[in-house]
């Protein structure tokens, strides 16, 4: 795999800081009963990265002391990891909001028929990766037989009440365009994707977050192989809104490694960036009473895709939404 970190590191991005952190962004291990092409963190069923529940404990301990309110977890499939049932349990009771990161398949994997109950019973908010509303969009995209794979956790979600109106169990999707273009404008897509899934299939969300592909891991090395890696480069930072700056998720969140290492944002952690200003990495043991408030932000030009059109978080497009209600 090509290596996309010497063409990013000489940047002109604008200077970040920190506000005040809200949500950590944990990545429980790089295991996943996928392969998908434009994946940032090169997740795959051969993948053995996981984290530990010692760390888990210390991110519950972390998000005590610095007052965070969402732990946000992510993967590979973080169901995977042995001990998400615990750490998403142990969440709960410290009374934090639960963020899963859910490729819908693996609601249909061996061992886990009673995984959606368990996410229903904890109150979990889903945020489900679904390239398109179309099968052979998707088969392309993910592998053959993912669409109908997917499709079967949307109606086992919806059985339980995630996605109705005033369940209170929130599903929202998540949109990545294919190859080198930005994705389409949020709202109108949110509302194509509603009226095709409940026309065609009876399945019913929340909401759609559009993502931007990072020219990092995986989908950056096929974009310098394909000699196209320049090309996005320059149309991520031609489409530039100084305006999206202000919503940046690496502005309240703090993503963390299944090491424990911590970093500005989940594109950082992959890029092996460390945490601000710092020359080596930071274990999250040792910013247990260290206020971030105010720090710088490392950044690289992969930025470029968060505020480039109509900008792009792990809540969906920046310009689109009040910052103080989105989920990142």
């Amino acid at each position: 795999m090509h290596d996309t970190l010497p063409l990013l590191n000489n940047t002109d991005f604008p200077a970040l800081h920190r506000g005040k952190l809200e949500i950590l962004q944990a990545n429980l291990g790089y295991r996943c009963n996928q392969s998908c092409f434009h994946c940032h963190v090169a997740a795959s069923p051969k993948r053995t990265e996981e984290m530990s529940w010692e760390t888990m404990a210390l991110l519950l301990r972390f998000a005590a002391a610095q007052g965070v309110t969402t732990l946000d977890l992510t993967g590979g499939a973080p169901e995977l990891n042995p001990h998400f049932r615990r750490l998403v349990a142990a969440a709960r009771a410290q009374g934090l909001k639960v963020i899963d990161r859910c490729n819908l398949t693996i609601l249909n994997a061996p061992g886990q028929a009673d995984l959606a109950e368990f996410l229903a019973a904890q109150g979990v908010e889903i945020v489900a990766s679904l390239p398109c509303y179309l099968e052979e969009n998707v088969d392309g995209q993910r592998g053959e037989g993912v669409f109908q794979s997917s499709l079967a956790g949307l109606r086992t979600l919806n059985a339980l009440g995630y996605g109705l109106p005033d369940s209170g169990r929130t599903l929202n999707l998540v949109y990545n365009p294919t190859g080198t273009r930005l994705p389409p404008e949020q709202i109108a897509l949110e509302a194509a994707y509603k009226e095709q899934l409940a026309t065609r299939y009876g399945i019913v969300f929340n909401r759609l977050f559009v993502l931007t592909n990072m020219p990092i891991q995986r989908f950056g090395s096929q974009l310098i192989s394909s000699g196209e890696f320049d090309d996005y480069l320059c149309l991520l930072k031609g489409a530039h809104q100084q305006d999206n700056l202000s919503g940046v998720m690496c502005r309240t969140t703090l993503s963390v490694s299944w090491q424990g290492m911590a970093h500005d944002c989940d594109f950082n952690q992959m890029l092996g960036l460390p945490l601000g200003d710092a020359t080596a990495q930071r274990h999250l043991s040792e910013l247990l009473a260290r206020t971030l408030d105010g720090q710088a932000i490392r950044t690289a030009d992969h930025c470029y895709g968060c505020t480039a059109g109509q900008g792009s978080s792990c809540g969906g497009a920046v310009t689109q939404h009040d910052i103080s209600t989105r989920t990142a």
